[in-house]
């Protein structure tokens, strides 16, 4: 008998505009080799999972209000479970409403905290005190924590001290290395109108002040002039930063591409890129430096949060801790890796192998699942006993 997971996100393939939906992407088919995985989610109709469009009722309302519009809707669907497994402030409440509604344990991946998100009440204006209340009353009532990295890890605990340290864990995401392998076909770059025969310094990720995206662009002036800054960014915390990323870009020299990329096209620029730089303020783990390091590719990124667990100073990129000077110091050291192709590719290389070593979604299922059994287990008869959930599976070995 396997066990029946409800596992509720904002965001489910395809609709997909972070880390968080690419997370989701690929630890699902995972889960649901070992347990009974149903998706709740927000949006329009899609295949494998039950989506929830927000109450038009409340479509010109606050989206902390929204999101806990659309948690209710998916709270009452979510009995006859055996538990709830929430990604995110935005479902963290449907999480709780299950626990109390159903009697249902509820974990919570921590794949960031809105207590280490100031910003976000550009975004949210006073639903930034309504997503914070959700997220500690979520958190402080979980059965189980899964954080996406030791820092993470630490991050919660300091942030909400009421939380008892056993109930946290550990699930590093991993890299589908089939997905993300070197690839250097340049025809996608030259569709994008990207000159392959320049090095390529390489941004991608979310248009949000958590992604540092404007110390890069401040440093772009002091980069190799033979280089060409690409950046990639999409889905803006507000208007004035959608509004503010063009020009930014274009007097910095920069090719902006400034929508979701297609999957061809990250692989082709993540191993085409001679450098990928992360110069993010706050990321637990990073998932863009895996990617980049799956392509063979060194990275330069912020020593911040989950990132040093990644990316492996001196052998598979280059850590540069935040600062005053923290523009002057990502220059440098993108140009000292652009002035040594050999040491490059030795970093790449490495990066490569260190992603097929130890980044495997198969593990992250894992340890997801061993997080599902702390939380459960005691509600149930003795492991490996009649009517136990928590049997072995035929094929154990897999997720050792």
């Amino acid at each position: 008998m396997a066990v029946r997971a409800g596992l509720i996100s904002r965001e489910y393939p395809p609709e997909i505009y972070g880390g968080l939906g690419t997370y989701l992407a690929h630890l699902v088919p995972q889960l649901r080799s070992y347990a009974e995985v149903e998706v709740h989610c927000f949006g329009a109709p899609r295949p494998a999972a039950r989506s929830y469009p927000e109450p038009r009722e409340l479509a010109s309302a606050n989206p902390a209000l929204r999101a806990l519009a659309t948690d209710v809707l998916i709270a009452a669907e979510l009995g006859g479970l055996d538990l709830v497994h929430s990604h995110g402030w935005y479902v963290n409440l449907a999480g709780h409403l299950a626990k109390l509604l159903h009697g249902l344990p509820h974990v919570i991946t921590a794949h960031t905290l809105e207590t280490h998100r100031p910003w976000k009440r550009d975004q949210l204006g006073g639903g930034y005190e309504v997503s914070s209340w959700i997220e500690r009353v979520a958190y402080e009532a979980a059965d189980a924590v899964i954080a996406v990295s030791a820092a993470m890890r630490a991050d919660v605990l300091a942030a909400y001290p009421g939380v008892d340290p056993a109930r946290v864990h550990i699930a590093r995401p991993g890299v589908d290395t089939s997905l993300f392998y070197p690839d250097h076909d340049p025809a996608e770059l030259l569709h994008w109108g990207i000159d392959p025969g320049r090095p390529i310094v390489l941004y991608i990720g979310r248009n949000t002040p958590q992604k540092g995206l404007g110390s890069l662009l401040a440093a772009a002036h002091l980069l190799d002039s033979s280089a060409q800054l690409v950046v990639c960014s999409w889905a803006p915390d507000t208007p004035e930063l959608g509004a503010w990323i063009g020009p930014a870009v274009g007097r910095a020299g920069g090719l902006l591409i400034g929508q979701p990329i297609p999957q061809q096209l990250v692989r082709q620029l993540l191993s085409q890129a001679a450098v990928v730089v992360c110069p993010s303020v706050y990321e637990p783990l990073g998932m863009v430096n895996l990617e980049a390091m799956a392509c063979g590719t060194p990275v330069v990124a912020a020593r911040v949060g989950g990132i040093p667990e990644v990316v492996a100073h001196g052998r598979t990129g280059l850590l540069i801790d935040q600062g005053r000077s923290f523009p002057a110091r990502l220059a440098e050291a993108v140009n000292g890796l652009l002035a040594d192709p050999a040491e490059a590719e030795r970093m790449g290389q490495a990066g490569r192998q260190r992603a097929e070593r130890e980044f495997s979604w198969a593990g992250t299922a894992a340890r997801t699942l061993a997080t599902y059994r702390a939380a459960c287990i005691a509600r149930e008869p003795a492991a490996g006993q009649p009517g136990s959930l928590w049997g072995p599976p035929k094929d154990a070995g897999a997720l050792s």
